[in-house]
């Protein structure tokens, strides 16, 4: 008798254990395995039901998280179990807006290929090709610039374009002229000016930046 009770006890603290460190309600564990890169222990928690979704206490979620670090099988991985490239923090960033503007080409491709939306935007209500112009990205800029129906005249909460973004916040060096003609390719209005009703042109010439006002000018004799 005593040793059936100590098997009935044994079994159910056993039990109790296994539900405590389950993989669907061990949140911590998958997402410090995320930030160690073990990548055999998150497809283990994945696989045994844990939410793709999880996120920490400022939301950010375990793809954000992977895309801070720039790492790429990791998120790969998470993308293929369905994680949502366009879930937000407590900052708005997304996985899809940071890697836009952290210049993270490979990323930028593999969530335009997932879901990436052109309708969330960030703290600033801007897309992820603005912070890509002003940081000088310019491969990442010619990709979301050239995407199909990507909003590449949007405005954000400042007023300005991501063409705006380049001239107002970018140093008029090449990068930044070569970034100012993929957007005049790509068909961005050049004449949507910022809040102060200032255009592009009137302040890459107010900057010296002889080049760009080059290249804004002809535009602006093309588009009108």
């Amino acid at each position: 008798m005593n040793n059936l009770l100590l098997l009935f006890t044994f079994c159910v603290i056993n039990t109790c254990q296994s539900t405590m460190n389950s993989p669907q309600t061990d949140t911590s564990a998958l997402i410090e395995a995320v930030q160690k890169n073990q990548k055999e222990i998150v497809k283990y928690y994945l696989t045994n039901g844990a939410d793709v979704n999880s996120s920490t206490s400022s939301k950010q979620s375990l793809l954000l998280l992977a895309t801070i670090a720039n790492n790429i099988p990791m998120a790969e991985l998470l993308v293929a179990e369905g994680a949502d490239v366009n879930q937000q923090d407590d900052k708005k960033d997304s996985p899809f807006l940071y890697a836009g503007a952290a210049g993270q080409l490979a990323l930028v491709k593999l969530y335009l290929k997932s879901g990436a939306r052109f309708d969330v935007f960030n703290r600033y209500y801007g897309s992820a090709l603005i912070p890509a112009c002003e940081r000088g990205h310019t491969d990442v800029v010619r990709l979301l610039a050239n995407t199909p129906k990507y909003p590449i005249n949007h405005v954000n909460r400042l007023g300005w374009t991501a063409l705006m973004e380049a001239v107002v916040l970018g140093d008029g060096s090449k990068k930044y002229v070569d970034i100012i003609q993929i957007l005049i390719t790509a068909g961005s209005d050049i004449s949507i000016p910022d809040n102060d009703k200032v255009t592009a042109l009137q302040h890459a010439k107010a900057r010296g930046f002889h080049d760009i006002a080059k290249l804004l000018e002809r535009a602006s004799k093309v588009q009108n």
